[in-house]
């Protein structure tokens, strides 16, 4: 699955690693990662060659190796770009010893590179940036999964990401083990409380929706036991309750009756989750996954 997500993933993939790669370069003009634009790296004699180690110092799930291979192959592709064959430089060799979704030890050696001493060092802080972030979503995402072990409740993910990160950090939860929710606003519906609102109500929502994109899943979120009964009359597939007890939950469990999946989501704290699967839900989402993310610390050294 992680294989099949990731060549997907390419395109945003190779469009995210030259932003951040220009961004770091100070290259403004175009879209396409200068190397040169390295002035520290610059300071080391042309074609000077190194290896060089990537460990974790902490416990984590494994997430962005196609982000780190991509860095050396952009900077690669631009050192070469105007060379002779004579004088082009080789390719970086990358070596992983871990996979994505994979659980580390601190002081794991995640992988070694070979290559040109300045194309190594300009691209250490680009993709270790994304090594680190995803490897953290994927960590965290893994925690909370662990807590709803032995339940049939399922974690999901939630559009509060980072900016320009979506679909990265939507592989990283699936890295660690969470399932995803609707990728953004073109896959699925989520009528929410201002929707229906502006439509009128529940089931005007639901019926427009139904007739717009019969293809799609319709999820409404409701807030009171009213709007339960609704959205399940309107024939919503999906039910989001916001911010209900346990105790509403179990009895708003027996009230749809498998008439349509149950979602729980506000404020899911690692805490609770388990008393919150008890209550019987089909899934609980969680922004945290995504927006509340630690950095997995990561070191590089030259050997």
């Amino acid at each position: 699955m992680l294989s099949a997500q990731l060549e997907k993933l390419q395109q945003d993939i190779s469009r995210t690693i030259a932003w951040a790669l220009c961004e770091d370069l100070g290259v403004v003009d175009n879209n396409v990662p200068q190397a040169s634009k390295d002035i520290t790296a610059m300071l080391i004699p042309e074609n000077e060659q190194a290896i060089a180690t990537v460990i974790t110092r902490e416990d984590c799930i494994v997430c962005g190796v196609a982000w780190v291979n991509e860095v050396f192959k952009q900077l690669d592709d631009s050192l070469n770009k105007n060379t002779t064959k004579a004088t082009s430089i080789a390719p970086t060799k990358i070596t992983w010893f871990v996979n994505d979704g994979e659980s580390v030890a601190a002081n794991t050696t995640l992988f070694e590179l070979e290559g040109d001493a300045r194309t190594l060092l300009t691209g250490e802080r680009v993709a270790l940036n994304f090594l680190q972030t995803l490897s953290g979503t994927s960590t965290l995402t893994s925690q909370y999964v662990k807590e709803l072990a032995g339940s049939d409740t399922k974690l999901l993910d939630t559009r509060k990401t980072l900016p320009g990160l979506r679909s990265a950090q939507k592989y990283a939860v699936l890295c660690g083990g969470g399932v995803n929710h609707r990728i953004g606003l073109f896959d699925a519906f989520l009528i929410k409380e201002n929707h229906i609102a502006a439509c009128g109500g529940i089931s005007q929502a639901v019926a427009t929706a139904k007739r717009n994109h019969s293809d799609k899943i319709v999820e409404v979120e409701v807030e009171t036991f009213d709007e339960l009964e609704q959205a399940l009359t309107a024939g919503a597939d999906m039910i989001m309750l916001d911010n209900f007890t346990p105790a509403m939950i179990e009895r708003a469990v027996k009230a749809t009756r498998g008439k349509a999946k149950i979602e729980v989501s506000g404020n899911m704290t690692i805490e609770i989750l388990q008393e919150y699967a008890k209550a019987g839900v089909d899934f609980i989402s969680s922004g945290a996954l995504t927006k509340h993310v630690n950095a997995i610390d990561l070191s590089m050294r030259f050997k």
